[in-house]
């Protein structure tokens, strides 16, 4: 039970992660040099790369971040 709390727990972190990455494409300007921002962009783009091939951009706009919150959520719902 405690191994299956900890990996829901980790999944959270994961999603907070991976809205950093969201709310950092609002800043074009951002230091892309940033050890922060290096790894940030080192965790989330292995998960969000073979998504964005299968789902091009529509009009623009990547879901990728989106269909892995929706996938994030729904492995924390079956865990717990």
């Amino acid at each position: 039970m405690i191994i299956i709390q900890l990996i829901v727990f980790l999944l959270w972190i994961y999603q907070l992660i991976m809205l950093a990455r969201v709310f950092m494409s609002w800043f074009p300007n951002l230091d892309r040099y940033n050890p922060v921002v290096q790894f940030i962009y080192q965790v989330t783009e292995p998960v969000l790369r073979p998504i964005r091939e299968l789902l091009p951009p529509t009009m623009g706009i990547d879901f990728s971040p989106l269909i892995v919150f929706i996938g994030i959520s729904i492995l924390m719902m079956i865990l717990r």
